[in-house]
């Protein structure tokens, strides 16, 4: 099977926290995505109770350029979260896949003697501009003057020459997906996610941002301040009692498919961190080990079927088969995307996004790897399960997939 495999001898998560995921427009909404950044990568440091000095490679992921120093994130998060000066930064970038890269790509430092990679996935989707590629040079007299929402035109893929609804569109006529299933799928993720707020299941994740400065010896300070007058957020905002008849009235975002704005993901803002090292120098229980990661191709028209071929890979080259493996954890991006890769694989519906996904939580682009890492590792430490899969599929026509395992797993 075609596609890149790589294994992983001895790599931990040691811990991993994210900002709730907050709606676009929301208290998030005037955050630069370094800050949201510096954030977590504070919290996940002191949380682990690992000192700073100790992390020797930082990583850092964001898709849009969501500020005029767009460029530092990296190396700022890095310098802010009180990583010494010398440490090196590195961007990443994998569409919504780039949280999955952010561990594959610490896992592969570790290799060569890293010892504790910082790695944090930060997007602000409220701050995508308004774009303009072509003016440098000025306007011509009469000339066109085009700009664009970069944050609409970026669910664009000119290849196909369709957005990313259209895609799973086409999914849902290839495994004949009706629109109540869509629909149905879509209230049961926001039923599932009203549960997990319920019952505390994101608490230990979760991070509260509120109003602060973040200061830098020698440095200009910067920080967070929160719109729509917030003090602090620490619930993810998205999740919401609906129902099926409510979703069913919505109108299909193209004539004669199965997409509505209810049955795909919601736009939010946040920020996620996870300290990567060596299991075998982790002082307590780390939080998962890393096994294995896969990626692959596939046409951009289905692109949503990606994480199907990744998982299969997975498995293939890890000698397991879906029977050993307790919980998925499978981004979506559309109800048709996630039910075409659960139809393709024979899934268990029992062990998919049992606490819901971003049909109901939101999806931010860069962070939402991250999210889905941690969710899942804290589902196979709470009921006792040994392997856990996360995957999602990546705009262009892409799919990856983890492999993780409960290091406190007893059989």
């Amino acid at each position: 099977m075609n596609g890149q495999y790589s294994a992983f001898a001895d790599v931990a998560i040691f811990e991993a926290v994210r900002t709730p995921w907050i709606d676009l427009g929301g208290a998030l909404s005037q955050v630069s995505p370094i800050d949201l950044g510096i954030k977590v990568g504070r919290e996940v440091l002191a949380r682990a109770g690992i000192e700073p000095q100790a992390v020797d490679s930082v990583l850092a992921g964001s898709m849009a350029q969501a500020s005029f120093d767009a460029y530092l994130l990296p190396r700022h998060i890095g310098l802010y979260s009180g990583v010494a000066q010398a440490v090196p930064a590195l961007g990443v970038q994998r569409i919504c896949a780039t949280g999955f890269e952010l561990l594959r790509q610490a896992a592969v430092q570790l290799r060569d003697g890293v010892q504790l990679a910082l790695c944090v996935a930060s997007e602000s989707m409220s701050r995508n501009p308004i774009a303009a590629y072509t003016h440098r040079d000025g306007f011509r007299l009469g000339g066109e003057v085009q700009f664009k929402d970069f944050l609409w035109e970026a669910l664009y893929d000119p290849a196909p020459g369709l957005d990313m609804i259209a895609t799973a569109d086409n999914l849902a006529r290839r495994y004949g997906l009706s629109r109540k299933s869509v629909d149905r799928h879509a209230c049961d993720s926001h039923q599932r996610a009203l549960q997990a707020q319920r019952d505390d299941a994101w608490a230990e994740e979760i991070v509260t941002v509120d109003n602060q400065v973040f200061e830098l010896e020698g440095y200009q300070p910067r920080g967070i301040s929160l719109a729509r007058r917030a003090s602090a957020v620490s619930t993810d905002s998205h999740p919401r009692p609906t129902d099926l008849e409510a979703l069913t009235r919505l109108r299909a975002v193209h004539p004669g498919g199965v997409q509505t704005a209810g049955n795909s993901c919601a736009v939010v803002d946040g920020a996620a961190a996870a300290l990567v090292g060596r299991a075998s120098a982790c002082t307590r229980p780390a939080l998962a080990r890393l096994l294995a990661s896969a990626v692959v191709g596939v046409a951009p028209e289905f692109m949503g079927i990606g994480p199907a071929p990744a998982i299969r890979l997975l498995l293939q080259r890890s000698g397991l088969n879906l029977g050993d493996i307790g919980r998925f954890e499978i981004n979506e991006a559309q109800a048709a995307q996630v039910l075409a890769v659960a139809y393709e694989l024979e899934l268990d519906s029992t062990r998919l996004n049992v606490q819901g996904g971003s049909l109901a939580l939101g999806h931010p682009l860069a962070a939402t790897g991250l999210r889905l890492v941690m969710t899942l590792a804290r589902q196979l430490r709470q009921h006792n399960l040994r392997y856990g899969i996360a995957a999602a599929c990546v705009g262009g026509g892409q799919g990856m997939a983890l492999l993780i395992e409960n290091p406190v797993y007893r059989a």
